[in-house]
């Protein structure tokens, strides 16, 4: 079993890593409130007082299900439950196994939690604080020979950390959000031995010592607060962060915002004495640092019973019914295969997965449709296209969405979709954002680049993020691998902070990728109808393992108008596998070579 080593035992930081390919070497039972407390000084919306009035035909609350550990500071052999299931999931890339790890609010001593794949653990305080571990949580790439590019879907969230040697290891990739964690120490998030990363997300949280990247080559950091960062590679990004560096791109790398312009953490469950609840965190606006370092957060509680908790087998028809009597969704840690879409209609219904629940949509159907209502909060699943091509995996709105939701927002967070590697599926557009005022908070949309199922059209997918809808807001965009644009931008006013691409590995020629006169679909293109954009700390990498040769026209392509602007900009050619021609329209210099050297551009127009 791979153990952490200590970051007191590591060398000095090394200068700039390249990076090779991806490709593989290879239950709780719930209390039942009677009551809705308010928290924080926020009231219960209307919306919640009305569902909660009529008796539901589906019953909400109840067990959590096998999945679901539930841990107390008097549990009995702890670190051995941990040891077992990080033994089961630490290679299990495309598995089926699915684990939520919840600590009762209390102190834990001598621990060191090792994150596995699909395995989340988080507290069960209203506040980090409330739940210390005296330990470390860790995640190392030991199963991969030191390279952390793999470790995808994991997450830490809540808890307060107290690392052993003063400095915890979060050696993650993409899918693996750290969120409301406060560090009493330093944070490292490259592997030992210094291997490859390719992260990351950092969210809400306090890190009280040092922030070390060393070979991460990208991460975004928001609304958090750190003790200092140590370096950086190719694309560092911040908003919101008490502590973050100041704004230097390309020379280091750093893009840095004072604030972040919308935000609204992401729903958790907690216990308020023994009844499990959910806490939904207000909106703010130009935040900076975290939203529970004054005390209680600000934001409204939702008793269990008002959910319903589904169970893998449980059918879209099933969960359909439980929304439509006015239920929230909490989807238990598993495998669910649905025959036809989720359907949220109802304003301020939340969507919560634990432990990486996973949709799989059968027959060609969409997993999740919503409807043009304020409020919906969208967290913590994971979709994962079926056999049959869908149209669609995630809509957010309806084609031709127009009500404006500024005051009460969707949000889409650590919602992450895959195609590919757990065997073949399609898709032609993962996730479509119709609705006006969508906040996008972290998400990856991945065309399996690796595993099963996975071939330029055995995996076919042609776009992953299309926007329609007008002021939409994505904090933390992760896209990747998608045989035409990665992401395509038709709304107005739209607002990118972090994005991180790749293109297809596998295209086999140039002819495939040629977008008429065009060499190859941009990855991140805003339609040529489009007046008002900005995107902070976007970057594009090409590693055409199947043709070297191919060139890419640019990274990105966008109306030439003062309203559309750029701020630090990226393309790079991984081992020399392709090249650019420029990096934004026909500006840029072109990469060259093989020494994986970034071309930038600092602001564009």
């Amino acid at each position: 079993m791979n153990q952490e080593s200590r970051v007191s035992d590591l060398p000095p930081r090394p200068a700039r890593t390249t990076r090779p390919t991806r490709r593989t070497v290879l239950g709780a039972t719930a209390a039942v409130a009677a009551a809705v407390p308010v928290l924080g000084t926020a009231v219960a919306s209307a919306a919640e007082t009305s569902a909660a009035s009529p008796k539901a035909k589906v019953a909400g609350g109840g067990d959590l299900g096998p999945n679901v550990i539930v841990f107390d500071p008097s549990t009995p052999g702890i670190q051995a439950r941990l040891d077992e299931i990080f033994k089961q999931q630490e290679s299990a890339q495309f598995g089926a196994g699915r684990y939520a790890l919840l600590f009762k609010p209390g102190t834990y001593n001598g621990l060191n939690a090792q994150l596995g794949f699909y395995t989340s653990i988080a507290g069960l305080g209203l506040s980090p604080d409330d739940t210390t571990i005296n330990g470390d949580v860790t995640v190392d790439a030991g199963w991969f020979n030191g390279n952390a590019t793999q470790n995808f879907w994991r997450s830490a969230e809540n808890l307060a950390l107290v690392p052993v040697n003063g400095t915890n290891r979060w050696a993650v990739a993409q899918a693996a959000p750290f969120r409301r964690m406060h560090v009493r120490g330093g944070l490292n998030l490259a592997p030992d031995g210094y291997g490859w990363a390719s992260g990351g997300y950092i969210a809400d949280s306090r890190i009280d010592g040092k922030v070390a990247p060393y070979s991460q080559q990208q991460w975004y950091t928001r609304d958090s607060s750190v003790g200092g960062w140590e370096n950086a590679v190719w694309n560092m990004v911040f908003s919101g962060v008490e502590g973050a560096p100041a704004q230097s791109f390309p020379n280091p790398p750093y893009t840095t915002l004072d604030t972040t312009p919308v935000s609204r953490e992401k729903p958790f469950l907690y216990l308020d004495g023994a009844d499990y609840k959910v806490f939904l965190p207000e909106k703010r606006t130009n935040a900076r640092g975290t939203s529970w370092g004054n005390g209680t957060p600000r934001g409204t509680s939702v008793p269990l019973d008002r959910f319903y908790v589904a169970k893998p087998g449980d059918s879209a028809a099933t969960i359909n019914t439980a929304l439509s009597e006015g239920l929230h969704l909490l989807l238990t840690p598993g495998v669910y295969h649905l025959d036809a879409p989720i359907r949220v209609d109802r304003a301020g219904t939340v969507v919560l997965g634990l432990g990486y629940a996973t949709l799989i949509p059968d027959g060609g159907a969409t997993a999740v449709k919503v409807a043009d209502v304020d409020g919906v909060r969208l967290a913590g699943f994971l979709i994962d296209a079926g056999t049959v091509n869908s149209e669609t995996l995630l809509e957010v709105g309806p084609r031709g969405a127009s009500a404006d939701h500024s005051a009460d927002p969707i949000t889409v967070q650590d919602v992450f979709v895959r195609i590919g590697g757990a065997g073949a599926g399609k898709a032609t557009t993962s996730m479509v954002i119709n609705a006006r005022h969508t906040i996008v908070d972290h998400t990856w949309v991945w065309r399996a680049d690796h595993g099963e199922g996975v071939g330029w059209e055995t995996n076919r997918a042609d776009y992953g993020v299309v926007v329609n809808g007008d002021d939409v807001l994505a904090t933390g965009l992760f896209v990747e691998h998608f045989n035409k644009y990665d992401v395509q931008w038709n709304g107005e006013r739209g607002r990118t902070i972090f994005y991180q691409n790749e293109k297809a590995y596998d295209a086999p020629d140039q002819a495939a990728i040629q977008n008429g006169s065009v060499k190859g679909f941009a990855a991140y293109k805003v339609a040529d109808s489009v007046t008002t954009h900005e995107g902070w700390g976007l970057g594009s990498y090409c590693n055409y393992t199947s043709d070297p040769t191919i060139r890419q026209g640019h990274g990105l392509a966008a109306p030439n108008t003062s309203g559309v602007k750029f701020h630090g900009l990226l393309v790079v050619s991984l081992g020399g596998k392709g090249q650019y021609d420029h990096v934004i329209n026909d500006i840029g210099a072109a990469t060259s070579g093989d020494s994986t050297v970034p071309s930038t551009v600092v602001s564009y127009p």
